[in-house]
């Protein structure tokens, strides 16, 4: 399918699944910043949707309508990232990497954790994984965007074959040891294990490119995606936070607001070695060149957490940065002109 057949393919998606309540509450994060009207933000969401190939969320979390044209011309959105999965990235790719069990089987020498599959562990099996954990996770085995991830504490797990029976009927049924991150990543905030995403592209000529490098920090909960309540801020190519965090609410965050830590200028640790890493993962499933790798980095080095073969996009609100232009041209620069239009 080509370029513009699937953009209109993602308008016509959007345009039946709009909500007007959608419409609204993103047309209300953007009046935050600007003094215009209500339905003249509106009506410039919907113009931005058809012109720049701008999702609702995008528009609001990235102040666009502070923006002039040239410059909303250079933002990296969400409908272009699904363009570029449905282009670059094999029909398989789904299924190579959002199924955990056989992402983690794949990628077992990589993930530095153990895991169990509840639905296929007996009860022993599963009494004997819990043996000498204090903690552990359990997970969605398809669960998207950190969605049904639940933290339990072993000592409070009377009956393994109730507890067993109870994550077989909401469905986490992907049980794993908690890893240890890294104690400088811990500072940031110790009650999730934070992220560095880095998005990716291996051009057909074999090079690697890092499009993108997001260094993500939970907030009150035991995951740190965007989406579940974490922030996050972009990192510089030497793994430097350059601006302070966001979060979905435009919240800005110069410090963590649990532990006090500054954001900007935070250095992750062994980010060397998280590219190199990342670097011969993706020589090996070439058939998936565009992916968002979730990287977590402990004592031992770094971690795969997962891999997106649709990732999100990452980029600063200019009200935080003082940057009024997107990321574009990074995409540009690793996967051509040609595809990323």
């Amino acid at each position: 399918m080509g370029q513009t057949a699937l953009r209109l393919r993602y308008l016509g998606d959007r345009a039946r699944r709009l909500k007007a309540s959608n419409l609204v509450e993103f047309a209300k994060q953007s009046k935050g910043s600007s003094r215009a009207l209500l339905p003249v933000i509106i009506a410039d969401m919907l113009w931005c949707s058809v012109r720049y190939e701008m999702g609702f969320r995008d528009y609001a979390v990235w102040d666009i309508r502070l923006l002039k044209g040239r410059e909303r011309a250079t933002w990296m959105t969400h409908p272009k990232a699904f363009r570029l999965n449905k282009t670059l990235n094999a029909p398989e790719s789904r299924a190579l990497m959002e199924d955990k069990q056989r992402f983690y089987a794949d990628f077992a020498d990589v993930i530095r954790r153990e895991w169990i599959d509840a639905r296929e562990a007996s009860v022993d099996d599963l009494a004997a994984f819990l043996d000498g954990q204090e903690r552990i996770l359990t997970k969605v085995p398809d669960g998207l965007g950190g969605s049904g991830i639940a933290m339990h504490s072993v000592a409070d797990i009377d009956d393994v074959a109730a507890w067993r029976d109870a994550r077989l009927a909401d469905g986490q049924t992907l049980v794993e040891q908690v890893l240890t991150q890294d104690a400088a990543m811990a500072s940031l905030y110790p009650d999730s294990v934070n992220t560095v995403r880095l998005i990716t592209y291996l051009d057909p000529q074999g090079v690697f490119h890092v499009i993108a490098g997001v260094l993500r920090i939970g907030n009150g909960n035991v995951i740190d995606n965007f989406a579940g309540g974490g922030m996050f801020t972009m990192l510089d190519d030497d793994g430097v936070a350059l601006y302070p965090a966001v979060d979905k609410h435009s919240h800005i965050f110069r410090t963590h607001p649990v532990t006090g830590t500054a954001i900007a200028g935070f250095a992750v640790p062994r980010y060397d070695e998280i590219v190199t890493m990342v670097d011969g993962l993706a020589r090996r499933i070439p058939q998936i060149p565009y992916v968002g790798w979730d990287i977590a980095i402990t004592p031992d080095g770094p971690a795969v957490i997962e891999a997106n073969h649709n990732s999100s996009v990452f980029q600063m609100k200019p009200t935080v940065s003082g940057v009024r232009t997107g990321l574009l041209h990074r995409y540009r620069e690793a996967i051509g002109d040609a595809v990323v239009k």
